[in-house]
């Protein structure tokens, strides 16, 4: 495939503008799906009464569908339509959050996170692709992105802030309750705003390949988060192969295929692919640091869970203006070199951490993960830009939707591999610092979290 040069397009006005406010409404919700959770589990504990497996399902089912099937709706947008797509998945995101609202039963639902997640799939890749459509100024869609990048970073933030505080005053329900208006917002101004277009040359759709990407991805992300949270395992492993092996057998089938889902000489262009190698790095480095953060204020700094949720949620507000100034930055000098000082001020920040003491000031942290976090921003918004930009505008829904592949994926591996580290470094530093004399299970759950630790020393005399 030859890269094609376009005739240049008249520069975006307002409706343009006025489109991009439309599309960072269902960016901000698929990402704030994944976090609000976090405080509801007790409450919808207490009146579904799950099983400890069927929690388990409630919270990740959500993500595993939303990874699964983000390469397949990418494709079919290209093929049926992006704004159809979009406003096919946003009425599916409306309904299935009022059926997870409104959900008696704990199977009930289950089966609703895993709508939210079908409709989240259409949603992502949809909505950037679409960028690639309303923005043909590469200027202006470089701060088109960057906005987009900023509203799905802060999303994954505010979710448990607004959880917290809707439960404060309301049932577990009004988590979900707060998409449907948004929806129906989109539902509304989309047809009004938002272009539509479709590859006239896309052919069928590949039915096999969509299967095989639903399984390369599903057991991939369910083995790692299993490891991440049990260690290694049979049935985590053996999942973990399984997606590899139907990965490869992914890739070959697109080599094959008369109309592939992904036009593999994407990564033949440097560009693209680097992109997608950022996006995984960063969100890799993201999410397994944020699993110490949030454990940082809450096992050692003693927060509640929404006070540590406002202290977590300053980092993202001191950081909101970095993707833009990012882009600003990039176009004055090579966007490179941009990047590359992105990588710094992450790795700045990163070292700033390692000199974190139990005895340190918050700002101390607050000031450190700002910094990490404004670079990663910068490294992930130029990213998303440059992968973007150099996709063909009829191919742009599947570049996207491999490009929030990569990203998922990178935030199932900083959890699992990061965070599984962090917990053999701190469980061969706890077996030397353990009272003698401590019953079996006291000391087993001292070692398992610092959460447990924390229990175990509250309920131990004296100076033990």
């Amino acid at each position: 495939m030859s890269f094609t040069t376009y005739t240049p397009q008249p520069p975006a006005g307002r409706r343009e503008w006025t489109a991009l406010a439309v599309l960072l409404l269902p960016c901000l919700l698929v990402s704030m799906d994944v976090s609000v959770l976090y405080f509801a589990v007790p409450f919808l504990t207490a009146e579904l009464e799950p099983s400890s497996v069927q929690q388990l399902w409630i919270l990740d089912v959500y993500g595993f569908v939303l990874a699964g099937l983000l390469i397949t709706m990418g494709s079919l947008g290209d093929r049926i339509g992006r704004r159809k797509l979009l406003l096919s998945g946003a009425l599916l995101f409306g309904l299935a959050s009022g059926l997870a609202a409104y959900a008696r039963s704990a199977e009930m639902l289950i089966a609703a996170r895993a709508l939210l997640g079908i409709g989240g799939a259409t949603l992502m890749p949809s909505t950037l692709a679409l960028i690639r459509n309303l923005f043909h100024d590469a200027k202006q869609r470089g701060k088109a992105v960057a906005i987009w990048s900023a509203a799905m970073m802060g999303g994954i933030a505010v979710g448990p802030v607004l959880s917290g505080a809707l439960l404060e005053h309301f049932w577990w329900g009004s988590v979900f309750l707060i998409n449907t208006p948004a929806m129906v917002l989109l539902l509304v101004c989309g047809p009004l705003l938002l272009p539509e277009f479709k590859n006239p040359a896309a052919g069928r759709f590949d039915l096999p390949g969509s299967v095989l990407s639903l399984l390369a991805m599903l057991p991939m992300v369910y083995g790692i988060k299993e490891i991440a949270r049990n260690g290694v395992a049979a049935l985590p492993v053996v999942a973990l192969v399984a997606g590899l092996l139907a990965a490869a057998a992914f890739v070959q089938r697109q080599r094959t295929a008369r109309h592939p889902m992904l036009d593999l000489e994407l990564f033949r262009h440097r560009g693209y692919s680097v992109s997608v190698l950022m996006n995984l790095l960063a969100m890799f480095a993201i999410v397994g640091c944020a699993v110490f953060f949030t454990q940082y204020l809450q096992s050692v700094r003693g927060m509640s869970p929404m006070e540590a949720a406002l202290w977590n949620l300053l980092p993202t507000l001191a950081v909101g203006g970095m993707a833009p100034a990012a882009a600003a930055l990039a176009q004055r000098m090579d966007r490179a070199y941009v990047i590359a000082m992105g990588f710094v001020i992450a790795a700045g920040g990163f070292v700033w951490l390692s000199w974190l003491e139990p005895g340190s000031a918050l700002w101390f942290v607050l000031v450190a993960s700002s910094v990490y976090a404004s670079g990663l921003v910068m490294v992930m918004s130029l990213g998303n830009e440059l992968a973007i930009g150099v996709a063909p505008p009829e191919r742009a829904g599947s570049a996207s939707a491999l490009l929030e592949s990569g990203t998922e994926l990178g935030g199932a591996l900083g959890m699992a591999i990061l965070g599984s580290i962090g917990s053999a470094i701190y469980r061969g530093h706890m077996d030397d610092a353990l009272p003698a004399g401590l019953p079996a299970g006291a000391a087993d759950a001292a070692r398992e979290t610092l959460a447990g630790a924390a229990a175990v020393a509250g309920e131990l005399p004296g100076r033990a």
